[in-house]
């Protein structure tokens, strides 16, 4: 047995796994006393974490603050943020660093900070910045004395390595597929929690429907929680008082997650109307759930594993040369076309 294994039958990620053997914060007790009873129940003895540790001599840290909005305090079971922790596993088990994992809640952010500083517990910092400003961000910066890489979003300004999405060319790719296919009365499905990465992502949106002589009307603007799967009472609410004001429906909506995408499928769904036939729905991050949910979602793909990849390359770098001069890098998108999207005019030939 595998610790692949393990977490199949537990229901959780590899990496929750690894956060029970290790004893590392990142998983409740419940989780963690469930997967070592399904560990011992099954034989399956864990390697020493001690013995690898000393073996590697060299670790990097994963560091994720933890909200109620964005990043929750289960993140490594977000399938976006999933993925990127395996493949940033990965890259640090290729290059000789064991990874440790270090939760904090927003809610003790200074005091947190500056303790993990006086902790110097691995040789380099690897940030997930998705839920952070640029404020927070400074901040962090400022009292590690350990080398940064902050992944999953970028400002400019700040002397930091960064590693994010190219969010504006991602929803751009979105908005240039629905006027292609002849859309013209097209929604916007947004964020109740406002990021970095969802302000970028309205941006290129927009900018791709001007291209098309179109603007996205405001009363054609909805707003949800980003992190539920199931359909929301919410969208169904604005929904029937945008209808009831006599509005159409729009024959496709753009959604600022794949999260918020597969939310708005369930909840159109059970108001009676069909995707892709009566209203199109387009997503962002190509996580995978895009294929499970029915239809298949159409969506921007996100690079994860070449971020990944990238954020422990960058930091490695900077432990071995000591570089000052900081990087900042931008990675692109991939349009991906499923069967949630479809021309509007070949839904109404279909219809008639």
């Amino acid at each position: 047995m595998k610790m692949e294994d393990i977490a199949k039958i537990a229901g959780v990620s590899k990496s929750a796994v690894s956060f029970a053997f290790s004893g590392k914060q990142g998983i409740s007790p419940e989780t963690r006393e469930r997967i070592l009873q399904i560990a011992k129940e099954n034989g399956y003895t864990p390697k020493s974490r001690a013995t690898v540790t000393e073996q590697a001599m060299k670790s990097l840290t994963f560091l994720a603050f933890a909200n109620s909005g964005i990043v929750l305090e289960q993140y490594y079971q977000q399938p976006f943020f999933r993925e990127l922790i395996h493949y940033i596993e990965e890259r640090c088990r290729a290059n000789g660093y064991s990874l440790i994992f270090t939760s904090i809640e927003m809610d003790n952010f200074m005091e947190s900070i500056k303790a993990l500083a006086e902790e110097k517990r691995s040789d380099g910092v690897i940030l997930l910045g998705t839920n952070l400003n640029q404020l927070q961000i400074a901040a962090v910066a400022v009292q590690l004395t350990t080398p940064l890489v902050v992944l999953d979003t970028c400002f400019e300004t700040l002397p930091v390595d960064f590693v994010e999405i190219n969010n504006v060319m991602g929803a751009y790719q979105a908005g240039s597929h629905l006027c292609a296919l002849g859309h013209r009365n097209i929604g916007y499905i947004a964020s109740q929690v406002r990021i970095h990465n969802f302000d970028e992502r309205k941006r290129g949106f927009t900018t791709a429907l001007r291209e098309s002589n179109l603007e996205v009307n405001e009363a054609c603007v909805f707003s949800v929680a980003p992190t539920i799967l199931s359909s929301q009472e919410a969208l169904k609410n604005q929904l029937a008082a945008y209808l009831d004001a006599g509005n159409p429906l729009p024959t496709a909506l753009f959604c600022e997650c794949d999260y918020i995408a597969i939310s708005a499928v369930k909840t159109l769904s059970e108001l009676g109307y069909r995707v892709p036939e009566d209203v199109s729905v387009v997503g962002f991050d190509n996580i995978s759930e895009a294929v499970i949910v029915s239809p298949e979602l159409t969506t921007v793909h996100v690079e994860k594993e070449r971020m990944a990849h990238l954020a422990v390359d960058l930091m490695i770098q900077s432990l071995e040369s000591g570089k000052l001069v900081k990087t900042k890098i931008t990675v692109d998108t991939q349009f991906i076309e499923r069967l949630s999207s479809r021309s509007p005019v070949k839904a109404a030939v279909n219809n008639a």
